[in-house]
């Protein structure tokens, strides 16, 4: 059994832009995205369908790895840091989920991070990036725990896979923590910086429903008078709260 399996997640056209690390215990599987043409490459797994949390799942069932890191086309990830964070791991067994933390293409660091190990909850995990994830792969199973499809890039709500991904791994009490390792570089733009339009919104709203449940306008409310600006304004921020 390898240590650790990176499922690289990516479309047939965008395959040759994945960058390996160089560690070759390590198993990289390649789960392409609307590709209808089955080839006998090894590792390669082809999905018809788009979405990405279609192909994180598909990382989660084939991984063979003790530890599952979940890649995409634009993300180069740092060797000696990702074998820091495995070390953490072998000597926490009791985690399922170690949230890592990644850099931009400046070397700049892309949000701001905790500065030690930090236990995660629904409050403190809602700007996870799926890169930036590594579980432990018999207990995701055990537990059951998937990326929900109707979530993620290639989904009418776009984003959110990730959040949703580690609030139903603690509804289910698995342990997830952050670690300071700064295991990926990837570009600063992303899905999750989209604001202003109302599908931005609508989507926004789905992601804390799907999260927190009846009590999801409290947390939206919170959020909103955080984010009026962001948001549009006072009327689109209310249309959040009530999830419209």
């Amino acid at each position: 059994m390898p240590k650790l399996t990176i499922g690289y997640s990516t479309l047939a056209d965008r395959l040759a832009n994945v960058q390996l690390p160089k560690n070759q215990a390590w198993e990289y599987q390649f789960h392409v995205q609307g590709a209808s043409i089955e080839d006998q490459q090894p590792l390669h797994f082809y999905l018809e369908s788009t979405g990405v949390a279609k192909s994180r799942n598909s990382a989660i069932k084939h991984a063979s790895g003790q530890y599952l890191l979940f890649g995409d086309d634009d993300v180069v990830f740092n060797q000696d840091q990702l074998q820091l964070a495995l070390n953490y791991l072998d000597a926490n067994t009791g985690v399922a989920l170690l949230l890592a933390q990644a850099e931009d293409e400046n070397g700049k660091l892309r949000k701001n991070y905790p500065g030690q190990v930090t236990p995660l909850n629904r409050f403190n995990s809602a700007k996870a990036a799926t890169y930036e994830m590594i579980v432990r792969v018999e207990a995701i199973k055990q537990l059951g725990i998937r990326f929900d499809e109707d979530f993620g890039a290639g989904a009418p709500n776009y984003l959110g896979d990730e959040y949703i991904f580690i609030a139903d791994l603690l509804r289910a009490n698995g342990r997830a923590v952050f670690a300071p390792f700064t295991i990926a570089m990837h570009p600063s733009e992303s899905s999750g910086s989209r604001w202003g339009k109302t599908e931005d919104r609508v989507a926004r709203a789905k992601v804390f429903t799907r999260v927190f449940g009846a009590a999801a306008p409290f947390v939206r409310t919170g959020f909103a008078l955080r984010r009026i600006k962001e948001l549009g304004g006072i009327q689109n921020a209310a249309k959040f709260i009530f999830g419209k």
